[in-house]
């Protein structure tokens, strides 16, 4: 039994008019920069038989902090991903990609490197139902203010709180967090690119348009239903059976289709047969009809079929095709008038024609996808039996997405990668297909629960949860199917840059202090570390292969054969570059540090202009 407190105030006045007016227009509540708010120019509106003059009307989306969401898109980054090759599998050949770190500033980065070349991004969003985490981006606060205000922060400094629907600015801290992130996430999709979100219907709406303002109304392409429970939930005034995936292509003008076929089931192949043992092999047929409004005189015309009965089209239609073209379909035997000659002429369509397969529709089932609980069992079964992860997609789900949206090569990106299914999804479908699909993979460390299963079982974040099941998937794979494909993937993890500050701000610095940073390099800094950040500030993909040799007793690192050669050691000398020069290298960098002297750096320089003329060097 518990006792309530006295309030020992007076009333207060202005939240009890606040709430009579929301009961009455609950239109007018909004949300401003101080939380929730009536607008009282749509209240006037409200209260008035003639049209109210006010601020100008206009269609579009507005929330609180939208300008500031477009700063914090927009404002470059110093930070760096560093490789963490302990928990890689075979770093230096695969292509896949497990990132750590705040989205926001991940994408960033990935900007130049991968800029119009992922073809398909899937993400899971935090569905802002009350109790989940977000992010709070604000880059212009100190340390002070950041700590105040920081409802959790993680070991990178990145900032997470639980957006309770109880805040003024429920849904507008949400489409804070998520507007930059899917600005840049557009950024590098290719031309025919598709991305698709998952949510439910906290956010449909708003999602919806802040993806119409993003990718542009016309580049909508769907709002998917998936099916998500098979039971119905009789505790509720409403059993949710379904979520939502939003899905929006990149340019839909730029090609003829986003969205390819799914493969033919067994269901859709038995509707192909061939009664007339044509030798062209199985048929299934069209009606040769189309409305009239669409069609030419030449397509008005009285048909003869092989058994001598005339055919007309019916009212409202005309023939699909004009005399002439219906007269050669008949001849090549294209046409298909039943088994005794006289039926409504048909046009055949042969499976081993064109492209084949079935189109895409907008519900998808759980017995073709997976549900909630068949994806928990999967992710269970491949810890064996124990529930790491609450909330995770199944793979089947995400492997519809990749049959309709990806090729046989493509680039994929999650950059809310949660218990990492889309890693799993790739590797099952690359064998199976023998495709080739590359992964990016993105999760920020978000600590699990004390009390869960997954800490329980060792796991303190949901990145080492992710990395464990592409591990386990890899493996489940191999053994299933032994089929021969990338399996691995490499470890990144977002950190300050690995140069010391004075290499940003050398003028903030006097010459008593610069003594102190006659290295540019923090000293904890690795030679892979600086070799990722080169690569990013080059704009090469942190997929590409990596190499280690050894030339003149120094450490070079190969990266996609002769694009970029990277050598951090010191005593860098003119014997160094004319052995590398051999090779040829499209670009080469050194560490400004690592010369021998003032003399040998001018002359590395010039030997390599003189002996590879097409080399760049630069140095760091």
């Amino acid at each position: 039994m518990t006792t309530e407190k006295l309030d020992l105030s007076s009333p207060d006045l202005v939240n009890e008019n606040f709430e009579k007016l929301a009961e009455l227009f609950p239109n007018c509540v909004t949300e401003s920069a101080e939380g929730k708010a009536i607008d009282f120019d749509l209240l006037k509106q409200e209260l008035n038989h003639a049209v109210v003059e006010g601020n100008k009307e206009r269609y579009r989306l507005e929330w609180p902090g939208k300008k500031e969401a477009i700063v914090t898109a927009n404002l470059p980054t110093t930070k760096t991903l560093r490789p963490i090759r302990e928990d890689s599998v075979d770093f230096d050949n695969t292509e896949n990609l497990y990132i750590e770190g705040d989205n926001l500033e991940v994408l960033k980065l990935l900007q130049e490197s991968y800029l119009g070349k992922i073809k398909m991004i899937y993400i899971d969003p935090p569905y802002n139902t009350g109790k989940d985490f977000v992010y709070k981006d604000n880059f212009t606060q100190d340390s002070e203010e950041y700590k105040q205000e920081s409802g959790q922060k993680d070991e990178y400094n990145q900032r997470l709180f639980q957006n309770a629907d109880t805040s003024g600015r429920y849904h507008s801290d949400w489409l804070s967090m998520l507007f930059p992130r899917l600005k840049l996430a557009r950024n590098l999709l290719t031309e025919d690119g598709a991305v698709f979100i998952s949510i439910d219907d906290n956010e449909l709406g708003n999602l919806i348009k802040l993806c119409d303002e993003i990718f542009g109304e016309a580049n909508f392409i769907a709002t998917f239903l998936w099916e998500k429970r098979k039971t119905r939930e009789n505790r509720k005034e409403v059993s949710t059976r379904h979520d939502y995936i939003v899905c929006y292509a990149r340019d839909r003008a730029a090609v003829s289709r986003v969205l390819g076929l799914m493969e033919m089931d067994d269901e859709a192949k038995s509707r192909y047969k061939n009664p007339d043992n044509d030798p062209r092999g199985v048929w299934t047929s069209v009606p040769a009809i189309a409305q009239a409004g669409h069609g030419t005189k030449n397509q008005f015309y009285t048909l003869i079929t092989p058994s001598g009965r005339e055919v007309d089209p019916p009212s409202g239609s005309c023939w699909r095709y004009t005399k002439t073209r219906m007269d050669e379909a008949i001849a090549d035997n294209r046409i298909w008038f039943g088994s005794d000659g006289g039926g409504v002429p048909r046009i055949k369509k042969f499976i081993t024609e064109g492209q084949q397969g079935l189109t895409v529709e907008t519900i998808w089932w759980a017995k073709e996808v997976g549900t909630n609980d068949s994806a928990k069992r999967e992710l269970t079964k491949l810890f064996n039996g124990t529930a790491v992860f609450d909330t995770p997609k199944p793979t089947g789900l995400i492997s519809r997405m990749l049959e309709i949206a990806s090729e046989e090569s493509s680039i994929v990106l999650d950059f809310f990668s949660g218990s990492a299914p889309l890693a799993d999804a790739v590797l099952s479908h690359n064998a199976l297909k023998s495709n080739s699909q590359k992964f990016i993979l993105v999760q920020i460390p978000e600590e699990t629960e004390s009390g869960s299963e997954a800490y329980k079982a060792g796991y303190n974040n949901l990145c080492e949860i992710g990395k464990e099941r592409i591990r386990r998937a890899a493996k489940k794979v191999k053994k299933e199917t032994e089929a021969d494909i990338d399996y691995g993937f490499r470890v990144y993890r977002l950190d300050e840059s690995n140069m010391q500050d004075v290499y940003y701000k050398p003028q903030e610095y006097t010459q008593d202090n610069l003594e102190l940073f006659s290295d540019n390099v923090k000293p904890d800094r690795t030679a892979d570390d600086l070799l990722a950040q080169v690569m990013l500030d080059w704009g090469l993909p942190l997929s590409l292969k990596i190499e280690q040799v050894d030339i003149n007793g120094k450490r070079v690192f190969k990266v996609a054969e002769n694009s970029l050669f990277a050598c951090f050691d010191d005593g860098i000398d003119e014997a160094f570059a004319k052995e590398i020069a051999k090779d040829e290298p499209l670009r080469i960098v050194f560490k400004d540090s690592g010369f021998k002297d003032d003399t040998a750096k001018t002359n590395v320089k010039q030997l390599l202009k003189q002996l590879s003329p097409e080399t760049e060097m630069k140095v760091i």
